[in-house]
């Protein structure tokens, strides 16, 4: 498998959307789509989205219709156009407002990380989801401007935010995290979080920063969090990751050191996993009952391929 069929099969990383970026400053263009009536709408009230439930199931992708007079609207972002050459966008509601007119019979809301977990979703409207959530979630962090601390207003179809008052720019940011698997032959490091559900270990993970390459950021993190000294580092895949905004780049890092030193800070614990045992924690078959991330985190797919041979070679 290739590393972008890998990214593609995680959780919220595929989505088939022509994003049409170039014609985002086109007013014309982007009111006319958002009046067709072949257009559809991916609604959150606040940041949980609204769902039509029916007798097919569940629907994430609503028409105009469907959720006009919920209350007002916050937010509108032009998503782009689906392979039926239908227009989407994302709207978000007032929570305060909608609250009070809901429930409308036939919708509900259900919040991202719930409909990932459930698998309510196909991979293309997860990604659609995923992202719709990420851009609003930047909007409701960045109504100031930055430069000079007046009010911005939104812009560009929704993908920039104008300051009037000092002429500054913003754009929707992206939070790097890289996200590893140190790995001493055929065992590899997890480590756990104390508000992790009970037993589960993954993946240790930590934010980039300024100035840092991947490699450099895996190394220190393993470093910082588990004592462990890494060599050769390997990409293995990314996630993006919409609580709120991150994007998981997954890598594999081979193991000089193997003296486990937990930062008690960081984790709760860490340690060394056989394939056997990383096997039956997927599996739900570890005697002491530890388990494993599920599908849709990246963590899940890192450890997964371990198990198989699948990770690229450090």
């Amino acid at each position: 498998m290739t590393t972008l069929d890998r990214s593609a099969a995680v959780g919220f990383g595929f989505n088939p959307l022509n994003r049409l970026s170039e014609s985002r400053g086109d007013e014309a263009f982007i009111r006319a789509c958002r009046h067709d009536p072949a257009t559809r709408f991916v609604v959150f009230v606040g940041d949980v989205p609204l769902l039509e439930l029916g007798g097919e199931g569940p629907c994430a992708v609503l028409p105009a219709d469907r959720w006009a007079g919920l209350g007002p609207v916050r937010y509108e972002i032009f998503l782009g156009r689906d392979d039926r050459g239908g227009a989407l966008f994302a709207v978000s509601l007032d929570a305060s407002v909608a609250a009070s007119t809901l429930p409308r019979p036939g919708l509900e809301l259900v919040d991202v990380r719930s409909i990932a977990a459930r698998g309510l979703f196909p991979p293309d409207i997860l990604g659609e989801l995923g992202g719709a959530k990420a851009v609003l979630s930047w909007h409701d962090r960045h109504r100031y401007c930055a430069n000079c601390g007046a009010p911005s207003r939104v812009s560009s179809a929704g993908w920039r935010r104008d300051c009037d008052a000092c002429g500054a720019q913003h754009f929707p940011r992206v939070d790097p995290v890289v996200i590893m698997l140190a790995v001493d032959g055929d065992r590899c490091l997890l480590g756990r979080q104390a508000r992790f559900a009970p037993g589960m270990y993954s993946a240790l993970a930590g934010f980039l920063e300024p100035g840092e390459t991947i490699e450099d950021a895996v190394r220190r993190e393993v470093r910082e969090e588990a004592g462990i000294d890494c060599a050769q580092v390997a990409y293995f895949a990314s996630q993006p990751w919409p609580f709120p905004a991150s994007l998981m780049i997954g890598c594999f890092a081979r193991a000089a050191t193997t003296d486990v030193v937990v930062d008690r800070h960081e984790l709760e614990d860490a340690r060394w996993f056989t394939r056997d045992e990383l096997a039956r924690m997927l599996a739900g078959t570890h005697p002491d009952g530890l388990s494993a991330p599920q599908p849709f985190a990246i963590a899940h797919h890192l450890i997964k391929a371990f198990v198989e041979g699948d990770g690229p070679p450090v």
